[in-house]
């Protein structure tokens, strides 16, 4: 099984009313006071967006807390179950960062090496003069949020890697994309001689013990892959596209992410019933230290962070459109920031039928993630989080 962080108490399961819920909660006095706060912050949240389901998994003080809303499939009357299988969207950089810097923990990369460097037909291109780490904090350039329609194949991924010429100063701007986040894992992979999907099993789900985690849906698990829903109610799934496993295609469960959360947290004193090894434990680290400042968001490896306590505007301006979609000026950290248990980490990720958001406090060993069968605004996921972790620590 998972080796998950310790719990402090059994697990027990009961039923929820709401929306047809099950909640898999602790047997600790305060059980109950979390149950209502999170079912009373998510049934209007999936009044207002339409969700059909949810799956919502909390860690506090090692507590493991499980919530099922809603159905995984309206047609067939399939209900969300803690094996729902949830299309994660950019939640999946977080997995394809964790393997980069591993691959730089066990010596195989540097992340202020050249990106040409791995792969000998970008010699003579622009990614002579930008490192692994610029593509990996979105700041190679400017590469663009998605690759062109024309781009359908790896030899033409490649073509399209030599021809690009950046419209920036590498390190100077982050524009967030699929490309720059892609190539990062697409590259961290051949340094490590094994294709990407193969490598990010074996160094990063396996160790975790993260085994509903799928870039691929095997057969055998269809049954639990949730479908996603459309604006118009159509019933969904991503597409396969140019470095999709790299940039937002893995599918998972909340019970899963929120391992990897967890493994995150466990510096801030958490009890680990398995110690990691060196090399993934450093990098878990990596991906939480600070390399650029943009505003009020400091960017790691596929995490963002703020210092905690942070505002909600602040939370709010970080996950916005403007963030996502225009070139926003970026402050090279140097030295960079190593990780704090002071701060809030999050990371959110959507694909056209689904919507996530995961975030974490180490200091106040607190973790929640939130995965939902419709992508609804980024917005309503900050706040509904938000308000369930100030609730918890009594912060305004």
């Amino acid at each position: 099984m998972r080796k998950m962080l310790a719990a402090n108490s059994g697990l027990i399961m009961t039923a929820s009313l709401l929306m047809g819920g099950t909640v898999w909660a602790s047997d600790a006095p305060e059980s109950a006071d979390i149950d209502t706060l999170v079912n009373a912050t998510i049934a209007p949240l999936m009044a207002e967006h339409r969700i059909p389901g949810m799956a919502v998994a909390l860690s506090i003080n090692g507590q493991q807390h499980y919530f099922n809303y809603g159905l995984a499939n309206q047609e067939a009357g399939i209900p969300v179950t803690d094996q729902t299988l949830f299309e994660l969207g950019s939640i999946s950089k977080i997995f394809t960062a964790t393997l980069a810097a591993y691959a730089q923990a066990s010596g195989a990369l540097s992340l202020f090496d050249p990106a040409s460097r791995y792969l000998p037909e970008l010699e003579g291109s622009a990614f002579d003069e930008i490192t692994l780490l610029e593509l990996g904090t979105y700041t190679a350039g400017e590469l663009p949020l998605q690759f062109p329609e024309s781009v359908q194949t790896e030899e033409a991924m490649i073509d399209y890697y030599r021809q690009w010429q950046p419209e920036s100063a590498p390190g100077s701007q982050r524009l967030y994309s699929n490309p720059s986040l892609g190539l990062f894992g697409y590259l961290a992979a051949q340094s490590l001689g094994q294709p990407f999907e193969m490598t990010v099993q074996e160094a990063v789900f396996a160790p975790l013990g993260l085994e509903h985690s799928y870039f691929q849906v095997p057969e055998a698990e269809q049954a639990h892959y949730a479908y996603g829903y459309s604006k118009k109610d159509e019933p969904i799934r991503v597409n396969p596209g140019m470095l999709d496993a790299q940039a937002y295609g893995l599918k998972s469960t909340a019970a899963d992410v929120l391992t990897l959360v967890e493994a995150n947290m466990s510096g801030a004193g958490l009890e680990i019933k398995d110690e990691l090894d060196e090399p993934l434990s450093q990098a878990l680290a990596a991906t939480r230290t600070g390399y650029f400042e943009v505003g009020n968001m400091t960017q790691g490896l596929g995490w963002e962070s703020y210092a905690y306590p942070v505002a909600l505007d602040q939370l709010l301006a970080g996950n916005s459109l403007e963030m996502i979609l225009e070139s926003n000026p970026a402050n090279r950290l140097t030295p960079p920031l190593a990780p704090r248990q002071e701060a809030l980490y999050n990371k959110t990720g959507a694909t056209n039928g689904f919507g996530g958001y995961v975030t974490f406090v180490p200091s106040e060993q607190i973790g929640i993630v939130m995965l939902a069968n419709r992508n609804y605004p980024n917005q309503a996921r900050i706040e509904a989080a938000h308000h369930i972790l100030s609730t918890l620590t009594e912060t305004p």
